[in-house]
């Protein structure tokens, strides 16, 4: 055991260019922990906040200065000293430093890059990789890991593309019975062989935030089919070698009390939208759809895992917010099946593996996910080991903040093997 002897932070530029938060953490046994906070651009309100300064004349008003002194003024004082050992209780005592429910006074950015950083130096104290750690604050069987398939976001919309299509994200997802690295290969291949494709079809091959392409099409469904046809170039069968899945983000899809989207020429509603769903499932067969309605919109949730759960993942996201009373909810409504989980969008890597574990015992599927504003800090993909994560979605097989989680699952199953 080792107590907390040092406690720095800087302002550093994530994948988007914007501010945030690197923690440097020594213990008293000279183990270091570095931990830098993602941040996402397509938000729910229920997310934990990250606080950011106001002065418009510097970063645009994004930088993190004022949660810098949070955490030199408030935070450190009171940990420095502290047995990094128990992370829970470290945890609650940042919990009641900040005070707020969604850690509106220190910032989210500030109290996940502490605990991250902590988590990462007490592994080292431990001489074990981050993940047996993060196992062990779980309660689970330390010595029995495995690699969450990965879902591949290749093709960029929405928010992380400047709505150059309404969905989110399409992605490609390997099947779990392949090797990790084999699934890497395949997702690559396919990857590529799609930048081939948009090319063939004069549509750009530019790429978005989360490094899937972003091309203007003229529809979603037109995604689909490009990425159909690039799947089966590299010479791999849709619904059998590769599986598709979206994430909607549809709260962003909302105009007045309905919706719109490019595949429509109308205005639409909660039940039209429901019916697309379905009709696109007819022709592909989806792994899963994530935030299919808007996060305020039960009833609606309701009634599209009741039609669509029994043959795919209903994936909560903007919905249930890594929140441990929305994810109740969710689960007591039968409003999901499934549920995304992002450490920044409570703010602490103890009260994420409180969520997970009330997923795991509800029998909800669970996808670790990184955000659209990262860092090359690695630390989600020993996350997604360590929880037992039934996916883990990192964006596209591309772009160095992306690639850093894909090579750090290789080094994994390497040193599984």
């Amino acid at each position: 055991m080792a107590k907390i002897k040092k406690i720095i932070a800087r302002e550093i530029l994530d994948s988007r260019g914007n501010p945030t938060i690197e923690a440097i953490i020594q213990l008293a046994d000279s183990s270091v922990g570095i931990f830098s906070t993602p941040s996402g651009i397509s938000l729910s309100k229920f997310e934990a906040v990250e606080l950011r300064d106001t002065n418009l004349k510097r970063y645009r008003g994004m930088g993190v200065l004022t949660a810098l002194e949070k955490i030199a003024k408030v935070v450190a004082p009171t940990l420095i000293g502290q047995e990094a050992s128990n992370l829970y209780n470290i945890d609650n005592i940042i919990k009641k430093l900040d005070g707020t429910s969604n850690k509106s006074n220190i910032g989210a950015n500030a109290t996940l890059a502490i605990s991250g950083a902590i988590a990462k130096a007490q592994a080292i104290s431990l001489k074990i990789p981050l993940y047996q750690y993060i196992a062990k604050l779980m309660g689970q069987i330390t010595n029995q890991f495995s690699i969450p398939p990965p879902m591949f976001n290749i093709i960029n919309g929405g928010m992380h593309a400047s709505f150059n299509l309404d969905f989110q994200e399409f992605l490609i997802v390997p099947p779990k019975a392949n090797s990790y690295s084999k699934n890497l290969i395949m997702a690559t291949e396919c990857y590529h062989t799609l930048a081939e494709t948009l090319k063939a079809h004069n549509a750009t091959t530019l790429v978005g935030d989360e490094g899937g392409f972003a091309p203007l099409l003229y529809s979603n469904m037109d995604a689909l089919k490009i990425i159909e046809e690039a799947v089966t170039k590299a010479g791999y069968r849709v619904g059998l070698d590769i599986f598709f899945s979206l994430d909607v983000a549809a709260s962003h899809l909302v105009q007045g009390n309905s919706f719109r989207i490019k595949d429509k020429p109308v205005s639409l509603t909660a039940g039209d939208l429901i019916d697309f769903y379905i009709a696109i499932n007819e022709q592909y067969h989806l792994l899963s759809i994530e935030d299919p309605l808007p996060e305020d919109d039960w009833e609606g949730w309701q009634q599209v895992t009741e039609k669509l759960g029994g043959e795919m993942l209903i994936v909560g996201d903007d919905l249930i917010s890594t929140n441990a009373q929305r994810l109740e909810k969710a689960i007591d409504l039968k409003a999901a099946n499934s549920v995304v989980i992002k450490p920044n969008q409570i703010g602490t890597v103890t009260e994420t593996l409180d969520v997970v574990k009330i997923a795991k015992k509800a029998n909800f599927k669970i996808i670790a996910s990184h955000r659209s504003g990262e860092t090359n800090d690695d630390f989600i993909a020993d996350f997604a080991v360590g929880i037992g994560a039934d996916y883990a979605k990192f964006g596209a097989p591309a772009r160095g903040e992306r690639v850093a989680k894909y090579n750090r699952l290789l080094e994994i199953e390497h040193e599984l093997s």
